[in-house]
């Protein structure tokens, strides 16, 4: 009996056994070179649907660099799932690294990865194919700064504004020189506001339907008055403001004045407002009406005001000082407006066709957008010819500035073609070259090589993948591809930027292709395929 007890109790644990979820562990290659990728896969089994896996997470596992941590492939067994985690790792310097026990959780209960190695192999040199030299003194390099582009927009700037002050005291000079109009005298406020109202109405504003005018003239009229007999500030004051300031003046002055005289008044201002703002239109009576009553109005004013005391007489004065101070600032305030407005001016259409054409040039660079939209350029570079469709036309630079001398000695031609630079939206440059003695040209060191020459032009963090590319002909070639950070020549910031190199070999020579964009970006994806499908090399027979 107990035999039998002893052996379904082993059946049932291994049965439950069965049911536990596994852990496995395992890399998809055992040896890369310096800067590939190996991937790790962790993969649970039989894993309850309703648990919770905590795969681990870092930029670094033991000495190994975390590339990418790709999401998890769910796969379905019935009510159970399989959780697949991959990683992309890699290294930066050769030997043998140990990759160490990593913990996953399921359900807070830990599971432990296997410890795996994986050799990372230097770039072998032959020694035999590529002649060795000396380590090089340290050399001054060519400065690229763009210091000259900015005591260019400074000068432009400076330029500007001496224009606008120049300008601005050429008219002043101007109105003062300028004969006067002759000014008519008035001998009271009551004179010219009549005259005014007469010549309101000789204007022929109503005939021609202009009531809001008329009614802004009327107005402006009494108010004139009204500020230069009482000395209360009625053109600045609103409706409202300027019956209340008379109601003060008059008990202040004593003038008798009843309440009648202040409605006729209100009434005016009010129907005035109206017009202007509400656009409502008066019949002809109306405004007849409304033109009688501002001229009794001032009639009634005129004749209450008394005879003026000492005290009247010093309140006009500071009042008449007031005015002055405020017109002297009227006048600064234009000036300062003018001036500021000029330079403003100045400097929208100094950016506008010279700042804009060089920020886009030298720091922003063209939007890729435009670029990807605009016309694009179909064209042959270098010998033997690489053949491939741009936005913009490729410029030939100077070899012998972007190869050392080292490397100069054994070609005996090379040609260079670039659009943009590194750290630009946009960079595309093609090279041919042809050697001086016959090289069989190992194309993975060739990249390696191209890789080298962006380090040294400041290039960092510079990640490397490669494979076999073929264009449409079937010619064959390498790519590599990856992500490196270029620092911005202003800022001094790093960029991240995504590369693509393509590498192709003839007889006796090297055809490259490289192209660089800015990481993020939404149309420059679209930009590099277009260019990808368009490559055409000829290749020369042996």
């Amino acid at each position: 009996m107990k035999k039998l007890v002893t052996f379904l109790l082993l059946i049932l644990s291994a049965a439950v056994f069965a049911q536990q979820p596994q852990l496995e562990t395992s890399m998809d290659s055992t040896s890369i070179k310096i800067g590939s990728q190996a991937n790790l896969i962790l993969k649970t089994t039989d894993v309850d649907t309703a648990a919770t896996v905590n795969f681990p997470e870092g930029k670094n596992f033991g000495q190994l660099e975390v590339l990418e941590s790709y999401p998890v492939d769910t796969v379905v067994k019935g009510a159970k799932y399989d959780l697949i985690k991959k990683y992309g790792l890699t290294q930066f310097d050769s030997g043998r690294y140990v990759l160490p026990r990593l913990s996953v959780f399921i359900n807070d209960k830990q599971f432990r990865t296997d410890s795996l190695a994986l050799v990372v192999n230097p770039v072998q040199v032959d020694t035999l194919k590529q002649k060795m030299y000396d380590i090089k003194d340290v050399s001054t390099a060519e400065s690229k700064s763009l210091l000259w582009l900015w005591i260019l927009i400074g000068v432009v700037v400076a330029a500007g504004i001496a224009f606008g002050v120049w300008f601005l005291i050429k008219k002043n000079r101007e109105a003062k020189n300028k004969p006067k109009e002759e000014e008519v005298h008035y001998e009271s406020p009551i004179e010219k506001a009549t005259t005014h109202l007469k010549s309101l109405e000789g204007k022929a504003l109503l005939q021609r339907g202009e009531v809001k005018d008329y009614y802004s003239e009327l107005t402006d009229i009494a108010r004139t008055y009204i500020e230069e007999a009482i000395h209360i500030p009625a053109m600045e004051s609103t409706t409202a403001e300027l019956i209340e300031a008379m109601k003060q003046a008059v008990r202040r002055k004593n003038m008798g004045l009843n309440q009648e005289t202040f409605e006729e008044l209100e009434r005016v201002l009010r129907n005035a407002d109206l017009v202007k703002f509400a656009k409502m239109r008066p019949l002809e009576y109306e405004i007849a009406e409304d033109r009688n009553r501002i001229e009794k109005t001032i009639v009634v004013i005129d004749q209450s005001i008394p005879e003026e005391k000492e005290e009247d007489n010093e309140h006009t004065l500071a009042w008449l000082e007031a005015q002055r101070k405020k017109e002297k600032q009227k006048r600064k305030n234009r000036n300062i407006i003018i001036a500021v407005a000029t330079v403003v001016v100045v400097l929208g259409v100094t950016f506008y066709f010279v700042g804009r054409n060089v920020m886009r040039n030298y720091i922003t660079g063209i939007p890729t957008q435009e670029l990807l939209e605009g016309d694009w350029v179909k064209s042959s570079y270098g010998n033997p010819p690489v053949t491939i469709e741009t936005p913009k036309v490729l410029k030939r630079r100077d070899a012998s500035e972007m190869i050392p001398d080292d490397v100069a000695a054994m070609i005996k031609e090379m040609q260079i073609f670039i659009y943009g630079a590194m750290y630009d939206n946009l960079y595309v440059m093609v090279s041919t070259a042809n050697y001086n003695q016959k090289v069989d040209i190992d194309l993975d060191l060739a990249l390696d090589g191209g890789i080298k020459t962006m380090e040294s032009r400041g290039a960092t963090n510079i990640i490397v993948k490669k494979e076999v590319f073929a264009t449409e002909s079937g010619l064959q070639g390498v790519r590599g591809y990856g992500n490196l950070s270029m620092p911005n020549p202003v800022t001094k910031s790093p960029v991240r930027m995504y590369y693509e190199a393509y590498m192709f070999k003839h007889a006796n020579g090297l055809q490259q292709i490289f192209i660089m964009y800015r990481e993020g970006d939404e149309y420059a994806p679209k930009i590099l395929d277009r260019i990808k499908e368009s490559i055409e090399i000829t290749k020369l027979n042996n």
